[in-house]
């Protein structure tokens, strides 16, 4: 009997023995599809709307560490483009009416977890790519319905992008991986900005209307179309929320505010968001559990942004660009007809306008919260604001135009 227990255990011993490579090869692929955080590093994108790169920054010592170029089938796409009268047609209404005369190649990126790939949206080109960040070559390319792409979010397990198809009405949902369209949601008339809960349960949304017509006086805001701003559950894609913020301010007594919600910011607790308006020089404060909103922070102009007609903003942008900083406590206000970007104390409204610059167009935090990256579109460059001090702590010249900001990660090796 002890013999026979002896010959099994060898037996058992020795296959275990030949296990140990499989296992060990399973590890390794396991490891390597991790991507070990030594592997990557901190990096802000810069997307250059005019020009059509992207500069990958380090958000530590604001050096650029690559540029890409976002377009490098541009002369595909633009034979395509020319073959198509139609397509031709809103290629160039585009430049003419929402790119101040340029070509929008940039709008939005944001880069995948593993590092290694930028997803951009080309309005121009109305669509949306994925970029390998080492080679410049694009993985796969997804245009949209409609004539133009926007902005963009990314879910937290970077699985799924939120692309605003801005002609279509709508709101497309990709699958990262491959560029496949897994459904849809709707939107208002020029769906825009689209945010993430930090669990990624639930989707936060904004259509902004036609903010490129000369209708801006606001007698004639009916004009503008249908402005929603929308709470979605984000697995299901149903609506829970679909609100008209410049009636509802109209009924808690502020007339004469607009329904485009244009750049965001939601709280920690998600109970209460940010919402910056068109032609509104500061934000609005909107309890979303009572529907309402509470208080709107008033911000400064500037002598030139004073003597402007409604119909001289860009777009409609008094202030184009809004972040929270991780505790909630401060916000981060990009100043757009002003030329400034402001820390504003969230419990009191009070401010401090500690950096300047031609046309600020976007804030978003750094990756640790500490401080805010705003994109000064007119200067073509980027400027770190401390949100403790308030002040300018780091700059970076850029490409021409930018406008979005993204924090992410980026492999080492693919950026030298």
């Amino acid at each position: 009997m002890f013999k026979s227990q002896r010959w099994v255990m060898v037996v058992v011993a020795a296959l275990l023995l030949g296990m140990l490579p499989a296992a060990a090869e399973a590890k390794a692929r396991r490891t390597k599809a991790n991507t070990p955080p030594a592997v990557v590093r901190d990096a802000l994108f810069v997307g250059n709307n005019w020009d059509g790169t992207i500069d990958i920054v380090d958000p530590a010592s604001m050096k650029r560490l690559k540029r890409l170029n976002a377009i490098p089938d541009i002369g595909q796409r633009m034979a395509e483009i020319s073959a198509d009268p139609v397509r031709l047609a809103f290629f160039i209404a585009i430049a003419q009416q929402v790119g101040e005369g340029h070509n929008q190649y940039v709008d939005d990126t944001f880069g995948a977890k593993d590092g290694r790939t930028v997803f951009v949206s080309r309005p121009s080109l109305a669509d949306v790519v994925a970029i390998d960040v080492a080679t410049g070559a694009i993985r796969w390319r997804r245009p949209v319905e409609g004539h133009r792409s926007d902005h963009m979010a990314i879910s937290p397990d970077g699985t799924r992008l939120l692309v605003s198809a801005s002609t279509a009405r709508k709101v497309h949902v990709i699958d990262t991986a491959t560029g496949r369209i897994i459904t849809s949601f709707a939107s208002g008339d020029t769906p825009h900005e689209s945010n993430f809960s930090a669990d990624g349960k639930t989707i936060y949304h904004a259509s902004i209307g036609t903010v490129y017509t000369p209708t801006d006086e606001y007698a004639l805001d009916a004009s503008k179309g249908e402005r929603v701003f929308e709470v979605i559950d984000a697995k299901t894609y149903e609506i829970r929320k679909r609100l008209d913020i410049g009636k509802i301010l109209r009924t808690f007594g502020f007339p004469g505010m607009s329904s485009a919600v244009r750049p965001m910011a939601v709280a920690p607790d998600e109970r209460y968001v940010y919402l910056q308006l068109s032609f509104l020089h500061g934000f609005v404060e909107f309890d979303l559990q009572r529907n309402r909103p509470l208080r709107i922070a008033t911000l400064p102009m500037s002598a030139e942004a004073a003597g402007k007609r409604r119909d001289e903003y860009l777009l409609d942008s008094a202030h184009h660009g809004l972040a929270m900083n991780r505790a909630g406590t401060k916000l981060c206000v990009a100043g757009t007809v002003s030329d400034y970007a402001a820390i504003v104390d969230r419990k009191t409204f009070s401010y401090t306008i500690g950096s300047h610059g031609s046309k600020p167009y976007w804030a978003t935090n750094s990756a640790d919260a500490g401080s805010c990256i705003v994109s000064y579109s007119g200067d073509d460059r980027i400027a770190r604001i401390s949100y403790a001090t308030g002040k300018e702590t780091g700059s970076l010249p850029v490409g021409d135009h930018p406008q979005r900001v993204r924090v992410g990660v980026v492999r080492r090796d693919a950026v030298g």
